[in-house]
Parts: structure tokens; sequence; C-alpha cells
């Protein structure tokens, strides 16, 4: 890693503070996502430990900052909707997640989680199953994969995907304490492995219902830049980081109703590709900035211009997998989704295009 002995002595001049009595008092990192789609945070110190967001008080930040309010009008306030244990201060401390809003009452234009949770709670009766593959690559300070030859490349795809050992993966330190902040933190994270391009890995999060997917795939993301500063390393989720024969970086989403679960769950999992199909151009719409350069046809997606589906596919928009297409029932994963995507856009117009919006 980027200069380590330096980086691991700011570790352990900083354990010793970490350990310190806190006399009572508690640590809550207010979490946020501004107009860009990156998370934000700022400390808050509570009188005492909580045990829900009820119990936490309203906050607000600069917005002219973040770029989500004027100037002239720059108070944007932080509304906590979730709380989880903070596996960085440890104790009773925790991070708490947020949505923004406007001072006149109304969700800040950036708030994409307020519209989502109405059509989860409309649909609930549903009770849609979500997971989530987030693919990202991970950079040194200048802005080039990590362990790559400084301007120039490895080489070709092949041994990086799951690879393991010195010259096919890089950077499993900061994969593996990502890891277990998001085990500490309670997010249901449900496996990591090597992509196919060499710095780039992936891990899963899921199954979870309803809006509780999009607050957990934010939360695990501010766990992983949270991470990877300690280490010097930048998180990029750029859908297509290099051009050329690299693969790129997407968000696969793996969907399921109660009735796609049942017996006769495939007719439910076809009706839906024609839903899908007809709101093509919405989804892709929201499914994420630059992701014209990462639908190519190529490297294991679709075409951005048209949807297709198909058993074992890869190649298509979506994705129904063998054993559903044997059983008879379970799930299918939009593999559109390009890894910069907001999880509330994401979830939030799959419930609607699937159900309807609300009612």
């Amino acid at each position: 890693m980027a200069d380590s002995t330096a980086l691991s002595s700011k570790a352990g001049n900083l354990q010793k503070f970490l350990e310190l009595d806190q006399k009572g008092k508690i640590i809550a990192e207010y979490i946020w996502i501004d107009s860009v789609g990156h998370v934000r945070s700022k400390s808050k110190t509570l009188p005492k430990k909580v045990s829900s967001v009820d119990e936490l008080p309203e906050w607000s930040f600069d917005g002219s900052s973040t770029g989500q309010a004027p100037g002239d009008n720059s108070d944007v306030y932080l509304r906590p909707v979730a709380i989880y244990p903070d596996p960085f201060r440890r104790g009773d401390n925790i991070l708490v997640l947020c949505e923004t809003w406007d001072s006149d009452g109304t969700p800040n234009k950036f708030n994409y989680r307020h519209e989502a949770a109405k059509l989860m709670e409309a649909h609930a009766s549903e009770h849609f199953w979500f997971g989530l593959e987030q693919e990202y690559t991970l950079l040194g300070p200048d802005g080039w994969p990590w362990g790559w030859p400084k301007g120039g490349y490895p080489g070709p795809q092949g041994p990086y995907y799951c690879g393991v050992g010195t010259n096919r993966v890089y950077c499993r330190d900061i994969v593996e304490a990502h890891y277990k902040a998001c085990l500490y933190a309670g997010i249901n994270i449900s496996g990591i492995n090597a992509e196919v391009m060499p710095s780039q890995w992936e891990y899963q999060v899921g199954p979870c219902e309803g809006i509780e997917m999009g607050d957990q795939l934010w939360i695990s993301r501010f766990l992983l830049h949270r991470v990877a500063e300690e280490f010097g390393v930048q998180v990029s989720f750029a859908p297509k980081p290099i051009h050329g024969d690299w693969n790129g970086a997407g968000l696969h989403t793996n969907v399921s109703t109660e009735a796609m679960r049942k017996e006769g769950g495939l007719k439910v999992i076809e009706a839906a590709m024609k839903k899908l199909e007809a709101r093509h151009v919405e989804h892709i719409a929201v499914y994420g900035e630059g992701n014209e350069e990462r639908l190519t046809g190529r490297h294991e997606t679709g075409s951005i211009d048209k949807f297709t589906y198909g058993v074992a596919d890869r190649g298509g928009s979506v994705r129904i997998p063998r054993q559903v297409a044997k059983d008879g029932k379970g799930y299918f994963e939009d593999r559109r989704p390009a890894s910069n995507a907001d999880p509330y856009q994401v979830t939030g117009i799959i419930v609607e295009t699937l159900c309807g919006g609300v009612n």
C-alpha cells in the first residue's frame, strides 16, 4: 500500500485515543447523499445511548457546499431514517443514515429515498426482495488502478476473476477490512470476490426487503470509502474506469416478489420481462451516469439500445439463472444498472414498472 509504514503509524497513534472513556456520551455520524451521488458525513455528540431513530434529533448542513441548495437559502435538513453500529469508533457509537429535506418541508431534489420508500410501502404486499452486486475499482492517489504499471497495463483479463495470489489480485486488505466493517455494522453483506479486471472487486448485499435494500447499500458504500481512506486508496464507482478491452463495473440487481418465489413463479418472471422491455428507456435514464460506455454488447453486457433477456445469458439486459428456469420459480437479475447508480432509483423504478406507481 502507499507509504504503508506512515499509514500504520497513524493508525497506531489513533488507537489509544479511540480507547478513551467517552463519559457516557455517544458519537453519531450523520450520513447523507449529495448532489452527485457521493456520501457526506459529520459527527454529533449525543448525551446518551440511543436505540432507535425516533430518539435522534434532526440536524442541518450547508447545502450550497454540496450542490444541494443555493447560497442564499443554503440550510438543508437531515432527517435520520436508519442507524447502524459504528465499526470505526465502536462501543455504543452509531452511524446514522439520513434523508435530506428543504426548509419548506419538501424533500430535497436529490432525496431519491423519499419516493422509493413510498413505492415500497404502497406495494409492500408483493414482498419485493432485492440483492445488489456492487462492483468497484480501487485506484492509487494518481487515479490509476492500484497495482497496475505506472502509465501501463497488466496482462490481459483472464487470471484475475476470483483470483488468488500476487499479481492476480490487489488490495485484498482493503476488501477484507470492508467485509468485516459491514458485518459489524449489521449490513447483510452476503459475499465478496475479485472481478474480471485487476483492481476491480465486487461485494453483494442482500437479500433485503423494500427500502432496506437502498439503505444498506448506501451505508456499505460509506464504509468502503471510509476504509479505503485509511489505506490511502481511492474508490471508483465509474461504470467504465478504463477504456479498451477491460470489463466495466455494474450494480447487478437481483429481484423477486413473493409470487415469483412460489410454484409457477417463472410465468410471473416472464410477464415481468414484457413490462421491463416496455420501459427500457426510462430505466436506462436512472441506471447510472456514463452507462453508455459500459453497455456496449461486449464484456458481459447487453446493448444500451435494446432490451433482451435469456436463461443464463450474461450478454442480455436481464439474466434468468439456469436454476430458476429448472425450478420454475425464483428471481431475475437486471444487469443494466451501472456501478454508480442510485439504489433507491433502481429499486424504485423496478417496483413502479412491475406494479405501477403509488395509488
